[in-house]
């Protein structure tokens, strides 16, 4: 019972707190609900209160704002009316100018289309007056063609010529025509090439032989030895002649011995050997003993002479045109040069001539000078052995400048300079220039009066064999022809291509020192009678 007790004092002790505690929640919140519920009231009493308050308040402020409204209102009507009558007045007065606008519009597209009308009505009479001609047209070039054709027939018929025979006389006289135009503009760019070269041309040439003062005159081999008397004739001679056999057989050359008084000529291919006899025998005239055994000494003093004269005169060449380097053996062919001869000019001092001229040509043209001395002083070596070895001297002195290792350049120059093969440098074509120079000097050369009227007849003979020309004559000892065309034949532009076409076939079958002048004249007389 105790224990019953005991348990529940506590259930007690701990139940009843927390009954108390629920009771005082539950009374607490039943006190704020109601307390809340009188706020709530209160407010609400208030606030409809003031709600009546602010209802009667606006009934009041209504009845005296009503009238200034209604002013205010009444005057904004009348300013938006008034703006809205202007905007409808200002629309009203833009419509009506559209409005006009429009209408001239409409004005201008209909007398447009009116216009268009009557164009395409033109058009059309236009295209049927076309069509009209165009037909009449293709009726008329029917026509034509058929009166072409009957033409062509009796074109041929009359004139023997078929259509193709005179296409191809059409095409020859097109041809012709052709020429004839290209040679008016040859003549043009030939005139102004020609002027601006010739200019420059005959200044430097001018120059060079300014700078390069050598005698003009010819010289001519001496073959000819004089005598103290006639009786000298027969000791030369010699018992049966056995003199004259030893020094013809020593020399290998011939000695003629006829009437004329106090002389003897000399006659030898060979320039070396002649001059080797020219000095043996007036040795021996000098000396007086003439027989076999003093005439074989005196021709080996006379050789060995000659080969010192030789050696010194092609030294002196190298001195005086400062060509050096020179194998020994090519010195003392260049110094057989002095006995050797061209057209009576002195083939060495041709050769420095040549050297010198050569060498201020390339100076003046920024050429190689040395190259171009070289050349000229060789150029014409193969003359000093033409008379021992068979071909030209051009061939030969090739094959000797080749022997004694020159450059190619000295050797396209002597190879080059009588144009047997084409110069390719510029070097090779001054030698050639220079050549002609020295070769063209007045006095310099001569050549005997059977080559020269050959010379003459050859060019005449040329110009002779081209249609057209009337007369040719050669005139300036061959240095000009002229040639008389006949005018109803040849033309003034045609007389300037046959000039052309006669100096290329100069240059190509004749040589020449210089230059020659092909100068050809046509002439046109009217001769009438009064009667």
């Amino acid at each position: 019972m105790s224990l019953i007790s005991a348990a529940t004092s506590v259930i007690l002790a701990i139940v009843l707190p927390i009954v108390a505690l629920i009771l005082g929640v539950v009374g607490g919140v039943m006190i704020d609900r109601f307390i809340q519920s009188k706020k709530k009231n209160d407010a609400q009493k208030t606030a409809n209160k003031m709600v009546e308050d602010a209802i009667s308040e606006a009934k009041e402020l209504r009845k005296t704002a009503s009238a200034e409204a209604k002013r205010e209102a009444q005057e904004e009507i009348d300013r938006k009316r008034s703006e809205l009558d202007r905007e409808i007045r200002e629309s009203k007065s833009n419509i009506a100018r559209s409005e006009q606008r429009i209408i001239q519009r409409e004005e201008n597209l209909d007398k447009k289309e009116q216009s268009l009308d009557r164009k395409a009505e033109e058009l059309e009479n236009q295209r049927n007056s076309l069509a009209q001609k165009h037909a009449a047209a293709d009726k008329l070039k029917s026509e034509l063609d058929e009166a072409n054709s009957k033409i062509i027939d009796e074109i041929q018929k009359v004139a023997h010529y078929t259509k193709e025979e005179a296409k191809a006389h059409l095409i020859d006289a097109i041809r012709d025509e052709a020429k004839h135009d290209a040679a008016k503009m040859v003549r043009e760019i030939d005139a102004e090439a020609k002027e601006e070269a010739d200019k420059r041309a005959h200044k430097l040439v001018a120059l060079a032989v300014q700078r390069c003062a050598v005698d003009h005159s010819s010289e001519i081999t001496v073959s000819t030895v004089a005598l103290p008397n006639d009786e000298m004739k027969g000791r030369i001679i010699g018992r049966e002649g056995r003199n004259i056999r030893a020094l013809e057989t020593a020399t290998g050359c011939d000695l003629i011995i006829d009437d004329t008084p106090e002389a003897v000529v000399l006659s030898c291919f060979d320039p070396i050997r002649r001059e080797i006899a020219r000095i043996a025998l007036e040795k021996l005239i000098s000396d007086g003993r003439i027989h076999p055994g003093r005439i074989e000494d005196l021709v080996e003093k006379a050789k060995k002479e000659v080969d010192v004269k030789v050696k010194e005169a092609g030294e002196n060449a190298m001195y005086e045109t400062d060509v050096f380097g020179l194998n020994p053996d090519l010195v003392r062919i260049l110094g057989r040069l002095r006995f050797r001869t061209s057209y009576g000019q002195n083939v060495l001092r041709h050769s420095i001539e040549v050297s010198a001229l050569a060498g201020i040509m390339a100076a003046e043209l920024g050429a190689d000078v040395a190259l171009a001395k070289r050349g000229g002083l060789l150029h014409d070596i193969g003359k000093a052995l033409d008379h021992e070895i068979e071909g030209t001297h051009v061939s030969i002195g090739v094959d000797v400048a080749k022997k004694y290792k020159e450059s190619k350049g000295v050797i396209h120059c002597i190879a080059a300079h009588h144009n047997d093969v084409e110069p390719e440098t510029i070097e090779a074509i001054i030698v050639q220039c220079a050549d002609a120079i020295s070769g063209a000097r007045p006095g310099a050369r001569r050549e005997s009066l059977d080559s020269y009227v050959k010379r003459l007849e050859k060019l005449e003979e040329i110009a002779n064999g081209y249609e057209g020309v009337e007369k040719a004559f050669a005139v300036q000892a061959g240095r000009e022809v002229r040639i008389i065309v006949k005018p109803e034949v040849i033309d003034d532009v045609k007389a300037m291509y046959l000039s052309k076409e006669i100096a290329k076939q100069i240059e190509q079958d004749m040589q020449y020192p210089g230059q020659i002048k092909v100068n050809v004249i046509r002439e046109t007389r009217a001769v009438e009678y009064a009667k």
